[in-house]
């Protein structure tokens, strides 16, 4: 009974990439704030670059100033099988095979010696795209719990990847363009809105060899966080949790929506405020490709001629490695001149304050979950241009079913004239004047489900209600286990 009332120690592991480590340190923030001890483990390259990213440049703990606020997280790195400096935005495959197939020894090593410590741990909260935890977590006797960071209809997709290929729509030569119909909870789907990965013919990939085997190890987990609300996806979340103890706790964002206490931003932020602060109301477009993606020479090319044909003042995040980290200046020549006097381009910023600020009107995105997210709260329509794997899926969720967005293009490959049209189509008329009203009722729902009766909030307290329950049945077990094993040794 003792152990029952311990703090819960979670040893929290997040993808180790900045859309999956953003929404990570939230929670874990949220959780510490609820009374949890939280052992965070990065690897080295992520802090590298967070450290890189600093004002100060310094290596130090990410969590410092969070935890001089009172709460109780500690944190740590790891290797993730490659040397610190390895390129891994140019070498992809390298990168994700050695996630795939070294990452989870280190990772192991780092919870066992936490485990051998002394320190009681409770549980395991690693990112569902991690193909170990439930294994690791099983063999120190923890509970597992998934977390996933991406819109409940992209887990459902990969949970009923059988249903797809007894269907025909994934892991054949010629895959069927039949609508898909049959996934439960899931309305009517166009092959064409399934993730990237799942339309590719060949699945023998580093990629699809990481969503097979972390989607079968997920279903090993004791329970799954969600990033998404649930008045959102009603009907999908109602669906898995008939298979799965799933919970809806998003949208996971910064308490109180301000400026994080924690570096997560893996480049040095601009501040562009100051010029943002002499711009009209509602007329500047943002624009952003994320962390992550790449958008190849062509495109780029066609939205930088697209957004000067538009004519409307904009600030574009062209990141270091936007086409290729051995491109450095990608821009059609002469370009940063034309649009010095209206515009702006920066490497990165801080973008819940870019988003939030009232010149922003529209957002031209590649539909990252937590770009949505952030462009829902702050209420700014978007234009949807996704790049790979569940972005595809997310500009359905975005265009076809809440209304908040457009599509840049209805075509491959794009072109500077139909950017144009679309951009001014998002900037001004009837068609941003309905996006915004649109998105104004989206956001209702995110606001409801944060208040202290809303339904991420009480899904929140039935996740820990529910922890605590197993971890007490556990030691319960445990103890029955141990009284046995004395009676039988005093019988011999």
């Amino acid at each position: 009974m003792e152990e029952a009332h311990q703090k819960l120690h979670a040893i929290f592991v997040p993808y180790p990439l900045q859309g999956h480590v953003i929404p990570s340190v939230h929670l874990a923030i949220k959780l510490a704030s609820r009374g949890f001890k939280i052992t965070f483990i990065n690897t080295h390259s992520i802090h590298h670059q967070l450290s890189k990213a600093q004002p100060n440049g310094r290596d130090e703990d990410i969590f410092t100033a969070v935890r001089q606020s009172g709460l109780d997280i500690c944190y740590t790195t790891v290797s993730d099988g490659l040397p610190v400096e390895f390129d891994r935005s140019l070498n992809h495959d390298q990168f994700a095979a050695a996630l795939l197939h070294v990452f989870s020894a280190h990772a192991e090593e780092a919870v066992a010696k936490i485990v051998r410590s002394g320190q009681p741990v409770s549980c395991l909260i690693a990112d569902t795209f991690f193909v170990w935890p439930s294994k690791i977590a099983k063999k120190y006797g923890l509970k597992y719990i998934s977390f996933w960071t991406e819109p409940a209809l992209v887990f459902t997709l990969y949970y009923h990847l059988d249903l797809l290929r007894k269907n025909g729509h994934f892991g054949c030569n010629d895959a069927c363009e039949d609508t898909i119909n049959y996934i439960p909870g899931v309305r009517a789907l166009n092959p064409k809105d399934l993730t990237s990965y799942l339309q590719e013919s060949d699945i023998s990939t580093v990629c699809h060899h990481i969503i097979f085997n972390a989607f079968k190890d997920v279903k090993g987990a004791d329970f799954v966080l969600c990033n998404t609300v649930r008045e959102l996806e009603l009907e999908i979340i109602s669906d898995l949790q008939t298979k799965i103890s799933f919970y809806a706790v998003g949208p996971i964002l910064p308490i109180g929506f301000t400026k994080s206490l924690v570096a997560t931003s893996l480049w040095s932020e601009s501040n562009c405020t100051s010029w943002l602060n002499t711009k009209p109301l509602g007329s500047v477009l943002y624009v952003s490709f994320g962390s992550y993606a790449h958008v190849t020479k062509h495109d780029l090319a066609e939205i930088a001629h697209g957004l000067l044909l538009s004519k409307v003042s904009f600030v574009w995040v062209v990141r270091p490695d936007i086409v290729s980290s051995d491109d450095t200046d990608p821009l059609p020549v002469g370009f940063k001149e034309e649009i010095s006097d209206h515009s702006m381009i920066i490497p990165w910023c801080y973008q819940l304050h870019v988003l939030a600020h009232s010149a922003i009107k529209g957002f031209l995105t590649h539909c990252g979950w937590n770009s949505i997210l952030e462009s829902i709260w702050c209420e700014v329509p978007l234009l949807c241009f996704p790049l790979l794997t569940d972005q595809i899926t997310n500009r359905k969720l975005v265009v076809d079913d809440w209304r908040i967005g457009i599509n840049l293009s209805d075509k491959r490959p794009i072109t500077r004239e139909e950017v144009s049209k679309n951009i001014n189509r998002l900037m001004s008329g009837k068609s941003g004047d309905e996006l915004k009203n649109e998105i104004k009722e989206v956001k209702k729902r995110l606001e409801n489900a944060v208040t202290a009766e809303g339904s991420s909030e009480k899904n929140m307290d039935q996740f820990i209600k529910d922890l605590k329950v197993g971890i007490q049945k556990k030691s319960g077990s445990i103890s029955v286990q141990y009284q046995n094993c004395l009676s039988n040794s005093n019988g011999t």
